[in-house]
C-alpha cells in the first residue's frame, strides 16, 4: 500500500479542459494521474440515487477511489438539542450518498465552541457522534467511515487533542487531519519536520498504528490572523503561510503510511495534488 492524492472537487481547469458533467471528473484526474477524489456535499446532500451511482461506475472505471465531504453545517457540539440532532441527519445523509457511490469515508466538521467551554462542546460533540454511528448501524451503514476533521479557526472544536478524544469512541473512526487548519491555528506552527512528527505521534499513541497509518489527510496552504487562525485557502504558489509538503512527505515514505491525501487549494486543488504525488514519487524511489 501507498499513499494516494487527489482534490476536493473540481478545480478552474475541468471547465477550461472542455469537461462539464461530474461523471467526467475521472476521465480528468487521470490527465494528472490522482488516484481519489473528494465529492463536496459541503452545502448541503443533494445528489440523487441515481446520479451517485453513475459517478460511483465512473470512478471504479478508471481505478479511482472516492470520499465525500459532509456537510460544513454540522454542529455536533451546539447548545441546541434539535441542531444537534438534524447533525446525526446530515451525518446519515452524508453516509448513504457516500455508499451510492461506492465511496467508504465521509468527513466531518464537529462545529463550534464559541458559545460554551471546550470541555462542555467536546462533550455535547462525542454524545452526537456516538449517537451517529448507531444511527449508522441501524441503517445498515456502520461500514462507512467517519472522519471528523481538525479545524483552522480558533473558536471552532477541533484541535488535533480534540480530534484524538472524538476518535476514541470508537475505533472505526479515523482522523481527517488537516495541516493547513493545524498550521492556521498555531499561526504557523508547523514549519519542521519534528512538527509534523509531534503530529504523527500523538496520533499513534493515542489510537494506535493501524489508524496513524490509514489517516485521511487534507492539505494545502491557508492564510491565518493572528487572531481568528484561518482565513482563507491559499494554492501551493504562495511562499507566505504555509505549510509545505515536503517535511509530512518524508514523515508518510519513513512510517510507511498509506493515507488518503486530498488537496483544498484555492483553485488550483488538482495541479496542487499532482505536484504532491509527483514529490511523494520521486522521494520514495
Amino acid at each position: 500500500m501507498s499513499a494516494i492524492f487527489g482534490p476536493a472537487g473540481t478545480g478552474i481547469s475541468f471547465n477550461e479542459m472542455g469537461y462539464k458533467h461530474s461523471t467526467e471528473v475521472f476521465q480528468y484526474l487521470k490527465h494528472f494521474d490522482l488516484d481519489c477524489f473528494e465529492y463536496q456535499c459541503g452545502h448541503g446532500v443533494r445528489v440523487k440515487e441515481e446520479t451517485a451511482n453513475a459517478i460511483g461506475f465512473a470512478a471504479e472505471k478508471e481505478g479511482v477511489i472516492l470520499t465525500l465531504h459532509a456537510p460544513y453545517y454540522i454542529s455536533l457540539s451546539s447548545i441546541d438539542e434539535e441542531k444537534r440532532d438534524n447533525s446525526v441527519k446530515y451525518i446519515l445523509d452524508s453516509a448513504r450518498a457516500a455508499d451510492w457511490m461506492g465511496a467508504k469515508r465521509i468527513v466531518i466538521h464537529s462545529g463550534s465552541a464559541a458559545k460554551l467551554d471546550r470541555a462542555t462542546a467536546l462533550e455535547y460533540a462525542k454524545q452526537t457522534l456516538k449517537k451517529s454511528l448507531e444511527t449508522l448501524d441501524e441503517n445498515k451503514l456502520g461500514h462507512i467511515t467517519v472522519c471528523p476533521e481538525t479545524m483552522g479557526r480558533i473558536n471552532l472544536l477541533g484541535t488535533l487533542e480534540e480530534v484524538i478524544e472524538l476518535c476514541q469512541i470508537d475505533e472505526r473512526l479515523i482522523p481527517c487531519v488537516d495541516f493547513g487548519h493545524l498550521n492556521a491555528r498555531t499561526f504557523g506552527g508547523l514549519k519542521k519536520k519534528s512538527d509534523f512528527e509531534d503530529i504523527l505521534d500523538k496520533i499513534q499513541n493515542a489510537l494506535g498504528d493501524e489508524r496513524m497509518k490509514n489517516l485521511h489527510i487534507h492539505f494545502t496552504k491557508i492564510e491565518y490572523s493572528k487572531t481568528a487562525g484561518e482565513v482563507k485557502h491559499l494554492t501551493f504558489e504562495d511562499k507566505k503561510f504555509g505549510p509545505e509538503f515536503r517535511p509530512l512527505c518524508e514523515l508518510i515514505i519513513k512510517k510507511n503510511m498509506s493515507p488518503i491525501i486530498i488537496c483544498e487549494s484555492n483553485g488550483t486543488q488538482t495541479e496542487d495534488a499532482q505536484t504532491m504525488k509527483l514529490l511523494y514519487n520521486k522521494m520514495s524511489v
